[in-house]
């Protein structure tokens, strides 16, 4: 399972769609994702985000787009690129973004059983 990182209010305009990420693709080539293990690491990337986020989960095996690997920061991780549309029914949950006080983010307990990496 892969995650992508979402505005809730962006999720709920696209949820009932047959895919999304169409803006994403334009601005970057691809749509950016992670792995549940390396979350952690871009989690603080939203910390100012005021509004409400989401954690879009990804079967990356039900995709119709093709996923690649890539460390493109050169930071020796390799994070999950989808080059295309996310179909919705690679979409098999979607959790809340969630912080502490502070604004930073708490694992959710989906997976807890997952280590960070």
């Amino acid at each position: 399972m892969i995650l992508h990182c979402m505005k809730e209010k962006s999720w709920s305009k696209v949820k009932n769609k047959k895919s999304f990420g169409k803006k994403d693709i334009k601005r970057c080539g691809f749509i950016h994702c992670s792995t549940i293990e390396y979350f952690w690491r871009v989690a603080p990337n939203f910390k100012n985000v005021d509004e409400p986020l989401v954690l879009i989960c990804i079967d990356e095996t039900k995709l119709t787009s093709e996923v690649r690997y890539e460390d493109s920061d050169n930071c020796g991780r390799c994070y999950p690129h989808v080059y295309g549309e996310i179909n919705i029914d690679s979409v098999v949950q979607v959790l809340p973004f969630l912080r502490d006080s502070k604004g930073d983010y708490i694992k959710n307990s989906e997976f807890d059983s997952i280590e960070n990496q």
